[in-house]
């Protein structure tokens, strides 16, 4: 599956207040794998993921995506989205690079999922850009809601705010296509992108109640803070990740 080049491109009741550590210096790298259950190449990225998450300064996140389903298997995991949020990187960075096993490095760099020292030098890289990962941003969740602050900042660029309900693993047995008889671990699984609102350079705080994205397989959430828009993503800016069991 190496390269697919496209031309187009909590019903739960939480009486316990979590707060999430400061992005800041402390996260180096916010790190996006696009995989599928129907990619052959995308197995040994799915398990590096999973080393990379015990990692406290990145905050890594599988996007599953559907373009290899016509291959026998539907992926379960997948959400239409994650395929144009894959398309809306490469036309924000100006090449057709739309692949997989690939990991999008703090929205700017791209490299092969399954290659270790290649993030690691993506990381290093994007984080010497300007801004990047400067804003600290804080999750709390109490009396069933979720609340996201994040402080004042002079000289940079504005960001979507956008929250991410994740379960942290998913075992799933293949049943059909190139991984059939194999059950793969997914980890740190995105099952949604609820768009929070804007952040425009000024301290602000916005809140969700837990039940508008909770469904019983949410046991964590991430958010971030993004420059560009949604058809256009760049930099980032922010993040935060905290657990919710």
């Amino acid at each position: 599956m190496i390269p697919l080049r496209i031309a187009s491109t909590l019903a739960i009741s939480c009486l316990v207040f979590f707060e999430a550590p400061t992005a800041g210096a402390q996260t180096r790298g916010v790190l996006e794998l696009f995989s599928s259950q129907g990619c052959s190449s995308c197995p040994a990225a799915d398990k590096l993921l999973a080393e990379l998450v015990k990692d406290p300064s990145l905050v890594p996140m599988t996007l599953a995506v559907d373009y290899w389903d016509y291959l026998g298997w539907k992926d379960t995991l997948a959400l239409k989205g994650h395929g144009n949020r894959q398309r809306a990187y490469a036309k924000a960075r100006g090449d057709r690079e739309v692949y997989t096993p690939q990991i999008v490095v703090n929205g700017v760099a791209h490299v092969l999922g399954s290659d270790k020292a290649a993030i690691e030098r993506a990381v290093e890289h994007t984080r010497r850009q300007p801004h990047a990962l400067e804003l600290p941003v804080q999750i709390a969740v109490s009396d069933d809601k979720l609340t996201v602050s994040m402080p004042a900042k002079d000289g940079t660029d504005p960001g979507e705010v956008w929250l991410c309900p994740i379960t942290k693993s998913v075992p799933v047995q293949i049943g059909r296509g190139e991984n059939r008889g194999h059950t793969l671990t997914y980890t740190n699984v995105v099952r949604r992108w609820i768009k929070l609102g804007e952040w425009h350079g000024k301290a602000q705080t916005l809140s969700l109640p837990i039940k508008e994205f909770q469904n019983g397989e949410i046991d964590s959430v991430a958010v971030v803070v993004q420059s560009g828009v949604a058809a256009a993503p760049k930099l980032m800016l922010g993040v935060a990740h905290v657990s919710l069991r």
